[in-house]
């Protein structure tokens, strides 16, 4: 049986004493770790069970790795590791396509940030606005069913968080899985949801399992469902149907996950233009759940922002601080476009970048360091004359101390540094170019 939501990390290296406490560090994480010795073995792996992320050694044949797992259209994000490994290995790495390089042996928080950037793994639902909680009440009468359902709601509003939270009351023993529809070609979801026959396209030489068989007896999530292409729509009802194949074989594998599909569109409206089939829509919304954006549940801001700064502080071994009265006022006041999601970000943020013994409104931040509030009386309403730390302050230089600050907090790493600034590690470094080549210190070394 998998824990609920766990995350699935494989680990590709010659066994070892840095490798061994990376797998030890994720697991104490509740991450459910495989380890393989070598690209083979580990291929080998994701064919069969299936993965959420890969670190892989980057003595290994990295570029060759990634280029088979393109071949069989495997997505999934991969990180190089290693011990006291050259720059230019790194830089190769990441030349091939690894997401960032961690090094060697690994720091705790390094680990769990890699983790929290592939998927959130918590399934506590937060709030007591009446509509929140009447969504999250339906979701969980639907828990002993096996029916597909649909969870409706903006994008960062919680659909994935509750669609875990039902699993989690479900009693079901499989995984939860996540496959964001959106993402990738025709091609690549095909293989990512059913999986393939050997010989099935060029570049198949084994079996592979797609997600909806892994996640047999669990829940399978589909994010984004809108965006499924007609073909898949068709194949999507025909296994809810019980007459397809599921796994790209020659038998017919009946439907053992539960399906639930996310959107956040209107699919009435797009069964009227023709963009989604009338059939799938009947199937998957028998029941649809409408989770409520953020500014319409305003009371459950300030207990979310607690349970984020708690969370946070923890996983990061700094103390836990309370919010004082301006910064809550601050949090109640802006309008949370990009709902649940963006709070968190920002008070990811507010935890790192907090230096006092309660989490102010000058710590309330966006991406590129502007204040929350879009201007300088935010910093006034703290009662400070000369109006906070970002007064008289451009928002280059505010932007470059906010970078340079996340990535020494983050030991050098990119991805946990840029994952926090809620900006790509594309992104990150072109911005650590451009302050290397205006003279500016950039520690460690980029």
């Amino acid at each position: 049986m998998y824990p609920t939501g766990t995350v699935h990390l494989l680990l590709v290296g010659a066994p070892n004493g840095a490798f061994q406490l990376a797998a030890a560090m994720a697991r104490d994480l509740g991450a459910h770790v495989v380890l393989a010795d070598s690209a083979g073995d580990a291929l080998a792996v994701l064919r069969n069970i299936g993965c959420d992320i890969v670190m892989i050694d980057v003595n290994q044949d990295v570029a060759g790795f990634i280029t088979r797992l393109r071949s069989e259209r495997i997505a999934l994000p991969v990180l190089a590791c290693g011990i006291d490994a050259s720059a230019d290995r790194a830089v190769a790495a990441i030349r091939a396509g690894a997401r960032d390089y961690v090094p060697l042996p690994p720091q705790a928080e390094l680990i769990a940030a890699a983790i929290l950037s592939v998927v959130h793994y918590g399934t506590r639902m937060v709030g007591s606005d009446p509509a929140f909680a009447r969504a999250t009440a339906l979701g969980l009468a639907m828990a002993p069913s096996s029916a597909p359902f649909l969870i409706v709601g903006p994008p960062g509003s919680g659909k994935e968080m509750l669609a875990r939270t039902v699993h989690g009351a479900s009693g079901r023993p499989g995984r939860c899985l996540v496959v964001n529809c959106a993402s990738g070609t025709d091609d690549m979801l095909e293989s990512e949801l059913f999986g393939h026959a050997p010989g099935a396209f060029v570049g198949a030489i084994a079996r592979r399992r797609g997600r909806i068989e892994e996640a047999s007896a669990g829940t399978i999530v589909l994010r984004d469902v809108e965006a499924l292409s007609t073909a898949l729509q068709v194949r999507l009802l025909s296994l809810l149907q019980h007459t397809s194949n599921a796994s790209g074989t020659s038998d017919c594998a009946p439907l053992g996950a539960r399906i639930v599909a996310a959107t956040h569109t209107d699919l009435d409206l797009a069964v009227a233009t023709g963009r989604f089939n009338p059939h799938l829509l009947a199937r998957i919304g028998l029941v649809r759940v409408v989770v409520p954006p953020l500014h319409a549940r305003t009371g459950d801001i300030v207990p979310l922002a607690h349970y984020f700064g708690e969370r946070f502080a923890l996983a990061n071994a700094l103390p836990v601080r309370a919010f004082d009265a301006a910064a809550n006022a601050m949090l109640q006041r802006h309008a949370w476009p990009g709902n649940v999601r963006e709070l968190e970000d920002t008070i990811h943020r507010a935890v790192l970048l907090n230096r006092q013994e309660s989490i102010g409104a000058e710590a309330i931040v966006t991406a590129d360091g502007s204040s929350l509030a879009g201007d300088a009386a935010a910093g006034a309403s703290e009662g400070e004359g000369d109006g906070g730390p970002f007064v008289a302050r451009t928002v280059e230089d505010v932007e470059r101390d906010l970078i340079l600050n996340t990535l020494r907090h983050c030991r050098g790493n990119r991805t946990s540094a840029s994952t926090i600034l809620g900006i790509s590690v594309r992104t990150m470094r072109n911005k650590l170019r451009i302050f290397i080549e205006a003279g500016i210190p950039v520690s460690p070394a980029a």
